[in-house]
């Protein structure tokens, strides 16, 4: 008897989903490590180029460990489809890209990582498509900014570094009214903490080199949404321009996301300890996490998601010599600019991920110099308090 996929829980999808075996019956999911593959006659490779017959053609467009991935993210995220690409910056780059054209409109959060920000702000311009940045935490801006049409909205929820959310379900449904489609990078909160499709938004990206991968191995990226919109709009795009992921990197992702619900539950119970610790702390000016009494949108963060994740973001009185004292002192946790990790890192986004859009913008977003971005990770939270507490006396 074969068990519907659908009917199982998100912890059992993230080991059985999209399994395909080979004649050999492996347990492992198989690593077809191939460019290329072959066929029994010229009539089946016409009919594979002509779409007549179902066939792998060739890894750029298909390929069988890379699609189980596809596969299992999509039950998972309870999209209709995905396809995945070799960065997370390759997957929200093919949704922009893909679905827009000269003289189309985006509207996005202000509140980006710092190269999706690039692309809204300056790659989009470029071949003659305007944008329009709002505060994506005031509806009044976006209902200003969706008053007259729009073709993309784009945002990020819990923003990256200072934790701010958006109001999908409300966002989602001005967007709608002005002719957009919503797309949401969703990495902070991971497919197990919100479920934007089911609060309004039309495509789901992700940097599966976070929380997917979680041991900071491989790169990757996914973008998920409906079938019509993937085959048509989506498809032809990657598989054109070739942003493909490699089948290693595809295994070695099924087998990271197999353990993806233990450690976001983890290390989100981490983090939850993490912040009321510097919370308490004289140093420590701010504390930003989702779920906290003291977070601006508690109450959303209630509403739409189901947990506060792996990330805390906290400001230093001291500014940005308090902050690299601290980080430098850190004997635990380490300094790197990426997250989602089965060890904890800091980064200090003012001088790193958030550079190059400017003091002006950061002022804005309100990533002060005294600003630090923990993930919180796999380690017993006591070490890492302690990890801190040190660190903060010498700050």
């Amino acid at each position: 008897m074969t068990t519907d996929p659908n009917s199982l829980r998100p912890a059992t999808r993230l080991i059985h989903g999209g399994t395909v075996r080979s004649n050999f019956g492996e347990t492992s999911e198989a690593l077809f490590l191939t460019s290329g593959f072959v066929y029994d006659s010229a009539e089946q490779a016409e009919g594979t180029f002509n779409g007549s017959v179902e066939h792998y053609q060739y890894s750029r467009f298909g390929n069988p460990t890379v699609g189980m991935l596809e596969a299992r993210l999509a039950l998972i995220e309870g999209a209709e489809a995905c396809r995945v690409t070799a960065t997370g910056m390759a997957a929200v780059h093919a949704a922009l890209l893909s679905h827009l054209k000269a003289g189309d409109r985006v509207v996005a959060s202000r509140a980006l990582f710092g190269s999706c920000h690039w692309i809204v702000s300056t790659l989009l311009p470029r071949y003659g498509i305007t944008s329009e940045f709002v505060d994506g935490a005031d509806l009044a801006q976006w209902r200003a900014a969706l008053s007259r049409p729009a073709q993309l909205v784009l945002v990020e929820t819990p923003s990256n570094p200072m934790l701010e959310l958006v109001d999908l379900r409300a966002v989602a449904d001005l967007a709608h009214a002005a002719g957009a489609i919503v797309v949401v990078d969703n990495v902070f909160a991971t497919p197990l903490l919100q479920q934007p499709l089911e609060l309004g938004a039309d495509v789901v990206v992700y940097s599966c080199t976070k929380h997917i991968d979680g041991q900071g191995r491989v790169l990757g990226g996914a973008v998920l949404g409906r079938k019509k919109w993937v085959d048509e709009t989506l498809q032809p795009f990657v598989r054109n321009t070739g942003p493909a992921l490699s089948p290693f990197n595809a295994w070695l992702l099924l087998k990271g996301i197999e353990t993806l619900a233990l450690r976001v539950a983890a290390a989100s119970r981490g983090a939850e300890t993490v912040a009321a610790f510097l919370a308490a702390r004289p140093a420590v000016s701010r504390v930003w996490y989702p779920t906290r009494a003291d977070h601006p949108q508690h109450a959303l963060a209630k509403a739409q998601m189901s947990g506060g994740g792996t990330v805390v973001t906290f400001e230093l009185a001291g500014g940005k010599d308090a902050a690299f004292r601290a980080m430098n002192r850190f004997g635990l946790i380490a300094i790197s600019n990426n997250l989602g990790d089965s060890k904890s890192l800091a980064t200090h986004p003012a001088t790193t991920t958030h550079m190059r859009i400017g003091a002006e913008e950061r002022a804005r977003l309100g990533i002060t110099d005294g600003v630090i971005r923990l993930s919180v990770g796999l380690e017993d939270a006591a070490d890492l308090t302690d990890d801190l507490a040190q660190a903060l006396a010498g700050a």
